[in-house]
């Protein structure tokens, strides 16, 4: 997600260490995305990013030791075996590609031209050195799991950091999720048959906008929660709409599973009950960040691995790592809830539904 300073941190499968003799096995893994996923096809941060699980940055922040597979490698990388999978997401990559912000004087927001379409172009270029002719990669596609975001995210902070008000970035949300299901179209006329595709976050939740949109009206922040509603309001029409379109899809493709992967519900459970996963220091303040700056402990001027940001002493007790990025307990805790459930349904670790 984001700006340049919406640095790369872990992903879904990272840090869950079992390998269940009973999980549904797979030739490879394939991630499609943006910075909640990418490993290393953008390098922009450095300590102390990874310091929690590599000791050091890689460049890389996701893994699929969950479901026995090796690191995913970035699609960038040079001198790589991609046979057990590729990881082709970019930090800050929208789903829309270049023309649709350009068209709308909102193309200086963009860092990346990584759109959805653009990743499974990549994709496509790479598949025959991985597995031959198209039919030979149809049943390799048939037998590998695809996760095909998070997107939306950066196409809506490209308008919304543009000046735009959010009533008319709301209007980006049917493009957005039109042009995932046409990719995960795409993906299953390569052979894909097993899918999962996450929901936005509820970014009204994330210190980076609470800061950034502080207002004295009570009434623009849910009462439990202390989030901004009408940023979770956009991440809800988002992900009801993505929905719309997976159901859609799968009326289309019977024999194909498309599971859909709750982000929005998992995090906002972190933020009423934390409780509940041990975030002694709740959801809505950074570990790595300015302290003092706000009640948020964020500061543009002063973002994580930037002078004038710290990192806090326990980061298991919080849930944001730099005021839009999770910590890896957090990512721990949505690991399990994919891989064995409830927030992937079938989940990872199960046969996926035929």
């Amino acid at each position: 997600m984001g700006k340049p300073f919406f640095f790369l941190f872990l992903f879904l499968l990272c840090f869950f260490p079992s390998h269940p003799a009973s999980a549904q096995h797979y030739n490879a893994l394939f991630n499609f995305g943006d910075s909640l996923s990418d490993t290393g096809n953008v390098v922009l941060a450095g300590l102390p990013y990874g310091m929690t699980y590599f000791g050091h940055h890689t460049g890389r922040c996701s893994d699929a030791e969950g479901i026995g597979l090796p690191h995913l490698p970035p699609s960038t990388a040079n001198n790589t075996n991609f046979h057990r999978g590729a990881n082709f997401a970019f930090i800050a990559a929208p789903a829309l590609p270049f023309d649709f912000f350009h068209q709308r004087g909102l193309s200086h927001g963009l860092h990346v031209n990584a759109s959805i379409h653009e990743q499974i172009d990549q994709f496509q270029k790479l598949l025959p050195s991985i597995c031959g002719s198209p039919q030979d990669c149809k049943d390799f596609l048939s037998k590998s799991l695809l996760v095909v975001g998070e997107f939306g995210g950066n196409d809506y902070n490209t308008g919304l950091f543009g000046g735009w008000s959010i009533t008319k970035v709301t209007s980006f949300v049917p493009h957005v999720t039109r042009v995932v299901a046409d990719g995960i179209e795409r993906l299953i006329g390569l052979g894909a048959v097993d899918l999962i595709v996450p929901s936005v976050l509820p970014v009204g939740c994330f210190p980076l906008y609470l800061t950034l949109s502080d207002s004295s009206d009570p009434a623009e922040y849910g009462p439990r929660t202390g989030c901004l509603r009408k940023f979770n309001a956009l991440a809800w029409y988002h992900n009801a709409d993505l929905r719309r379109q997976l159901d859609q899809l799968g009326k289309k493709y019977p024999a194909v599973s498309i599971r859909y992967a709750d982000f929005y519900a998992q995090i906002f459970d972190f933020v009423t009950n934390p409780l509940k996963y041990g975030f002694k220091a709740g959801a809505l303040r950074t570990c790595c960040g300015a302290p003092g700056m706000s009640k948020y402990n964020f500061n543009l001027e002063a973002k994580c691995d930037q002078n004038g940001s710290t990192v806090c002493s326990d980061i298991s007790a919080h849930v944001s790592w730099d005021g839009i990025h999770m910590t890896e307990t957090a990512h721990r805790i949505i690991a399990r809830g994919w891989l064995s459930g409830p927030y992937v349904n079938p989940p990872i670790l199960s046969s996926p539904a035929s």
